[in-house]
């Protein structure tokens, strides 16, 4: 199954964390790492006075079902310094998962399509550098389309080598 995902990091060595985020994700058992956009420097969601983040997209390819998939991603951010006390708060590494395929999952602790990705540019931008004819199941738009219809540009860009 192909997926898509997005990683952000606003505290430390932002780009180290987006690095070792990919080398960790790449050696989890089933799961290939097949590629990763250019990183971006963007401003945080949530309350004010963070740092900017460093966001990236990536695409996987995963022979494990959705829920240990998630429970892998969850592992290693916590094995990066992820601390989850709020919503939005700070963090050395988040991975969200935006698409499964062209699946719909919606569970207690995992709702793919992610909510809310056709909204930020942050995840939009960087998955149209490497998956612009992706689609979104829900409303049939590509990742290209969503991106060109979205608010807000996102064009602080830097190049991360693994």
């Amino acid at each position: 199954m192909q997926i898509a995902l997005s990683l952000g990091s606003n505290l430390g060595d932002r780009a180290e964390n987006l690095r070792r985020g990919l080398r960790a994700i790449d050696t989890v058992e089933e799961v290939r790492l097949e590629a990763w956009s250019h990183c971006y420097e963007t401003e945080p969601v949530g309350p004010p006075g963070q740092s900017s983040f460093l966001n990236l997209a990536a695409i996987a390819d995963t022979t494990l079902p959705p829920q240990l998939f998630l429970s892998a991603m969850l592992n290693i951010e916590l094995d990066n310094g992820r601390v989850r006390q709020e919503r939005w708060q700070p963090r050395a590494l988040d991975i969200d998962i935006i698409l499964w395929g062209d699946a719909v999952i919606d569970q207690p602790d995992l709702f793919v399509p992610h909510r809310e990705f056709r909204t930020r540019a942050f995840v939009l931008t960087p998955l149209a550098d490497i998956a612009p004819e992706m689609s979104d199941p829900v409303s049939g738009m590509t990742i290209a389309q969503l991106a060109d219809a979205g608010e807000g540009v996102v064009d602080k860009r830097c190049k991360l080598d693994l």
